[in-house]
């Protein structure tokens, strides 16, 4: 089969797309033909070395998709062939086929096609996390949502929506303000170089917001302080673009809440996994959640997407297409 291999810690440069071994189902898995691959922060921060690097080089980069079963191992109950299933972490989704542990997979509901169950599993996930279980976002609530037009972003603007809140978004391009708006945004704070508080306290009405959900690293952390009110909640996520240092706690302001938001705590068990991955199918059928897919790439070209991502030019959830000719679609 055909993957995207990653031949050491470094920059685009060392992957390589390159033929592999066929995996097998061991006991406990199943073998899936990946239809689509999710792109995602974390796969840069692994090929740049902040993970798995107790796994040895090469090793295939990638950990979210949707696909077909192929087989099954011993053990498995709950999975079949022919049945269809997306999944959110398994090591090596940027390939044609994967060998996955049964409990890592949801089935998708024939409302859903594999394209959109692909793209909603992580960033999914984790908007679910941050708006109803890391910060549950009650009506009346202000969220100030960085990156608002990315596929996070876009996904968390909904989530908050749904539950009556109302949303100060920040994008990087005025390009950016259509696709923002039309997730629910409230405002919108055109910004590329962290200058926003002020701009989001006015908005408001002269008040921080209860919430700021901050995955821009580093040089948007001092703004994301100053833009909380007094016992406001600061949801700090995505480790790629790295922390902001040793924080002296006494220095906080306002009496706010800080903390690094991890989404497998949503999940740390295959029956959460599956209750909160059904929730989110059945908003999307339901016209409550749209999955918003910013670009589809040949599985070759998977530097091209990193780079396009990483770039912030980009909105949506990106993907990657394994598969040549046609598709496992419904």
């Amino acid at each position: 089969m055909k993957a995207i291999v990653m031949n050491g810690t470094g920059g685009l440069e060392m992957l390589e797309y390159a033929e592999r071994p066929d995996p097998v189902a061991g006991p406990g898995q199943a073998l899936v033909e990946i239809t689509f691959a999710g792109v995602n922060f974390m796969d840069i921060g692994i090929l740049q070395g902040m993970a798995w690097n107790e796994i040895p080089n090469p090793k295939i980069l990638g950990v979210e998709g949707a696909g077909r079963v192929l087989a099954v191992g011993e053990g498995v109950n709950g999975i079949r062939p022919g049945q269809r299933v997306a999944w959110v972490y398994a090591p090596g989704s940027y390939a044609q086929r994967i060998a996955i542990a049964a409990d890592s997979l949801v089935p998708i509901p024939e409302t859903i096609d594999d394209r959109v169950a692909a793209a909603v599993m992580m960033q999914g996930l984790t908007a679910s996390h941050f708006a109803t279980d890391f910060y549950p976002v009650q009506p009346g609530d202000v969220a100030f949502v960085h990156a608002a037009a990315g596929g996070l972003g876009l996904l968390l603007t909904q989530i908050i929506k749904m539950r009556g809140g109302h949303v100060i978004g920040r994008i990087s391009s005025h390009e950016k303000v259509a696709i923002a708006k039309e997730a629910g945004a409230d405002h919108l704070i055109v910004d590329a170089e962290g200058q926003f508080a002020e701009e989001a306290i006015r908005l408001n009405h002269g008040e921080g917001v209860h919430v700021v959900y901050d995955g821009s690293g580093p040089q948007t952390f001092q703004g994301s302080l100053d833009v909380l009110r007094r016992s406001g909640t600061f949801c700090w996520f995505g480790p790629v673009l790295g922390g902001p240092g040793p924080i002296n706690i006494m220095s906080l302001p306002k009496s706010i809440k800080i903390g690094y938001a991890v989404f497998f705590d949503h999940i740390h068990t295959p029956e959460l996994f599956r209750t909160h991955s059904t929730k989110l199918f059945n908003w999307i059928a339901e016209g409550k959640l749209k999955v918003r897919i910013g670009g589809e790439y040949p599985l070759a070209d998977a530097a091209k997407v990193l780079a396009d991502m990483e770039s912030r030019k980009t909105t949506g959830k990106l993907l990657l297409v394994p598969q040549s000719g046609s598709l496992f679609l419904t």
